[in-house]
């Protein structure tokens, strides 16, 4: 699962000043006990209004967020838009993207 694979890498993440969260149409507190079951160390967002997901173009014709993921710089720019991901590796190629391009 990719959330499981991005809190295992948090403190790598970190190390790069990264901050990571992902955001669902689910409500704070479906998404609080899922962080809970899965012992995340990452924060999901609450979207069930479903702006932020429609803002980013990532809410599906189901009315889901889509699995998109958003490489954000320090100064709000989206540098990088993921739209197809593979779960299993998708969190190491965000931290290999982001030491790249954006840790200087």
């Amino acid at each position: 699962m990719e959330c499981r694979a991005f809190s295992q890498l948090a403190d790598k993440l970190a190390e790069l000043d990264t901050v990571v969260f992902g955001i669902s149409t689910d409500n704070a507190a479906t998404q609080g006990k899922f962080i809970e079951k899965e012992s995340l160390k990452i924060q999901l967002l609450a979207d069930d209004g479903k702006k932020m997901s429609e803002a980013l173009g990532a809410l599906s014709p189901r009315g889901m967020s889509s699995r998109y993921s958003y490489v954000i710089d320090k100064e709000g720019v989206i540098r990088k838009v993921y739209m197809k991901v593979s779960p299993a590796t998708h969190a190491e190629e965000v931290a290999t993207y982001i030491k790249a391009n954006l840790k200087k």
